[in-house]
């Protein structure tokens, strides 16, 4: 019989940080959008993914990290062994050399310490990632023993992911890719069912998503947090369903067109998923499902803001791209282009 994963507490920790940015952690200046990717851009975003996924299947989360900037890794291991987790999750992206040019080097990483109290276990979870990695289509499977505060001097269960190189040019892309974002915490979260035998829940199935709103305290409720969050919504993830919360959830209502009511029922979770079908979006258009189109340009190297709102910058961004890719120039996200656009690769490397 499968365990209850409510008795178990997964922890997910990102590393570096946005304010200030951690010197020296991005990639080269990639072309096109004319500035580096941070590290942290993908890192805070999949570990979200990945604490939202978790809540989704009915883990307990702690978030190591809820914070921008880049505290000391001591700061981090007193918390982590002070919240007592059952596993541990820390998202990161590797480097070659200084990490000021592009070079071939390539793939991803999953990492363990022999320091640990729990070495073969933390090796076995490291494992089950990479396992999870290559059947979603990741490359590499490069295991390591790393001597690292967050992984050799936590008293639980740990296991870094390093999904790619930043200084590579088509991976540091995907650092933008939406798609592989979830890829990665999604993986992360299917290995940890499998790790602690419990059931894993499929991502759109709206069911598991309960229905929530003001007063309500909570993991229904952080879940729901964690998706605002994700879709651009500058809310704490704390478990309560108050003012600020409420505020979030009825702006991203009424700019995705559905009843402004402050409740999160199935269509707002439909809508939050991007599960729905996704309309044809052009000039005007707003909401998540122009967030995600967006998402996508900037990813495939098409200067956009990511606002939800489908404006001038982002029409001109997906004539562009409608133009290098023989479809008709339009600035209409019709099916044709969007599925064009979720196979397209990134804009071709200049230097």
């Amino acid at each position: 019989m499968p365990n209850n994963p409510a008795s178990f507490l997964i922890g997910g920790n990102d590393e570096h940080g946005m304010s200030p940015p951690t010197p020296g952690k991005r990639t080269p200046v990639m072309p096109y959008i004319n500035r580096a990717i941070h590290e942290n851009e993908f890192n805070r975003a999949a570990k979200i993914r990945f604490l939202e996924a978790c809540l989704r299947v009915g883990f307990n989360v702690y978030d190591v990290k809820p914070e921008d900037s880049d505290p000391p890794i001591s700061t981090r291991v007193m918390r982590i062994n002070s919240a007592r987790l059952t596993r541990l999750v820390t998202f990161g992206y590797n480097a070659y050399g200084s990490g000021s040019v592009f070079s071939d080097i390539s793939g991803f990483v999953t990492a363990f310490s022999s320091r640990n109290p729990y070495p073969d276990s933390s090796r076995a979870y490291a494992e089950d990632i990479a396992l999870e990695l290559v059947q979603s289509g990741l490359k590499g499977n490069s295991l390591q023993d790393l001597d690292i505060g967050v992984l050799g001097s936590v008293n639980c269960v740990s296991a870094l992911i390093e999904p790619g190189f930043m200084t590579n040019f088509t991976e540091a892309a995907l650092m933008l890719d939406p798609d592989f974002v979830i890829t990665v915490a999604e993986s992360a979260t299917r290995a940890t069912c499998l790790n602690l035998d419990v059931p894993y829940i499929e991502r759109n199935d709206v069911s598991a998503y309960k229905t929530v709103q003001a007063g309500d305290r909570g993991n229904a409720v952080k879940l729901l947090q964690f998706l605002l969050t994700s879709d651009g919504f500058d809310v704490a993830a704390d478990g309560v369903f108050g003012a600020a919360t409420k505020n979030a959830l009825v702006d991203f209502q009424l700019l995705n067109g559905l009843e402004p009511d402050g409740i999160a029922g199935a269509a707002t979770y439909r809508r939050l998923l991007t599960a729905d079908e996704t309309p044809a979006l052009s000039e005007g258009s707003s909401g998540s499902h122009v967030t995600l189109l967006q998402r996508r340009l900037l990813s495939r190297l098409y200067p956009v803001t990511v606002d939800g709102i489908f404006g001038d910058e982002t029409e001109n961004a997906l004539r562009l791209f409608q133009r290098e890719h023989g479809l008709n120039d339009t600035g209409i996200a019709d099916p044709e282009t969007l599925a064009a656009l979720i196979a397209s690769s990134p804009r071709p490397r200049l230097y």
